[in-house]
């Protein structure tokens, strides 16, 4: 396959006929779960699973998220999510940057975007990043 960026942290997926909508292709929701389910399982992969979170009173909630569909995924599709942390500011947010493949082809039929900001979990207000998030994913960070 070929990305974007080098050094990918790659899901599989295949599309089940429940994420098919009325015009009989991916609805759009579906995609921005997908979008989530890569960002949890690189993170737990890096070692900051919900239990982390939880012991450092820390999460990284989305702040904003942009997606651009490019082409339709259909059932039964195989597809491949790749994910990438394209920044880490050390203090409060940091940016990942996706792309959903269809493996057939190789085509791209997603580009997203999701910057996340730090808060505690006990209250909900940002806070600066611990150590521990800006060293994993300051360390995880590939150059755009």
């Amino acid at each position: 396959m070929v990305w974007a960026l080098p050094e990918p942290f790659v899901i599989d997926i295949r599309v089940a006929d429940e994420a098919i909508d009325a015009y009989q292709h991916v609805n759009n929701s579906e995609y921005l779960r997908w979008v989530e389910q890569i960002s949890w399982a690189h993170s737990v992969a890096l070692g900051l699973s919900l239990g982390r979170y939880q012991a450092l009173d820390r999460a990284m909630v989305v702040h904003r998220h942009e997606l651009d569909y490019l082409a339709p995924a259909f059932a039964g599709d195989e597809l491949q999510l790749a994910t990438w942390i394209v920044d880490c500011d050390e203090r409060f947010s940091l940016t990942r940057r996706f792309q959903l493949v269809r493996v057939k082809d190789a085509k791209t039929l997603l580009n997203a975007r999701t910057r996340f900001a730090c808060v505690a979990l006990s209250t909900g207000r940002p806070k600066r990043l611990p150590e521990e998030y800006r060293r994993i994913y300051g360390g995880a960070v590939i150059v755009e």
